[in-house]
């Protein structure tokens, strides 16, 4: 196995996203590239674990705080709480005086990484779909739903991240173990231990949060961020992951 990770596939998936927020492009081909991302990011995510399970210089654990201003701050820190989450980092929302939100990241620098990259990514690409929706309502009404839009795209856009996470663990697990390294499921096992040892060790005492909605768009953002089929399968409607406070 290489000591240095390679960076091909991570390039590619920038290329891809580039694309997918590109102006002139349609969403379905937005959701196609964004889907292709996505397993590429998963496959990924498990060829740096594996490295640095062998050469834990490659790969450490880290954590990074992230500014999240308005207009959307609460909507645009569920979406990275739960990107975040499906690729296996903690997540701790933090209070802040000024408005906006704040939330403390922790992952192994590859995962933090990923989750950085995606989340910047689905933001641009969020917006401009919830540009293109007809909102039926005005005022106070149209700010409810369109609040409520973005949390289901964003849940479902979650969940298909997710099931190609798991779909690139199932892969790998089924193959073998590197010459001389531990197996896929007990290196992610080690790592998501690692990192919640980590996030309990900064903040010892914390409670779950969720983010709730009036507005009526949810199921109409949900089908608009689930039409991509992201490892293959359909997904039921999940959660996107509850932030910790």
């Amino acid at each position: 196995m290489r000591t240095q990770p390679s960076t091909e596939l991570l390039d590619r998936v920038r290329k891809l996203l580039a694309k997918a927020e590109a102006e002139g492009v349609t969403q379905h081909e937005a959701e196609a590239l964004t889907a292709k991302a996505a397993e590429l990011m998963a496959r990924y995510g498990i060829d740096r674990a594996l490295l640095g399970a062998l050469h834990p210089e490659t790969d450490s654990p880290a954590d990074r705080v992230f500014d999240l201003d308005n207009p959307w701050a609460a909507v645009k820190a569920h979406l990275l709480a739960g990107l975040a989450s499906a690729l296996r980092c903690q997540c701790i929302l933090l209070g802040r005086r000024e408005p906006g939100s704040r939330i403390h990241v922790f992952g192994y620098l590859s995962d933090l990484e990923r989750a950085d990259i995606l989340f910047t990514s689905l933001l641009v690409q969020m917006a401009r779909a919830l540009a293109a929706q007809p909102v039926p309502a005005a005022g106070g009404g149209a700010k409810a739903w369109r609040r409520s839009w973005m949390l289901g795209y964003a849940s479902a856009v979650v969940a298909r991240v997710r099931a190609a996470e798991e779909a690139a663990v199932a892969d790998a697990t089924g193959a073998r173990a590197p010459a001389g390294g531990p197996s896929t499921a007990l290196v992610l096992a080690d790592r998501a231990m690692t990192v919640r040892r980590q996030a309990e060790r900064t903040y010892p005492r914390t409670r779950k949060t969720r983010v709730t909605y009036s507005g009526s768009g949810y199921q109409a953002g949900f089908r608009e961020g689930q039409k991509a089929d992201i490892g293959g399968a359909k997904l039921a409607s999940r959660p996107a992951g509850a932030l910790s406070r």
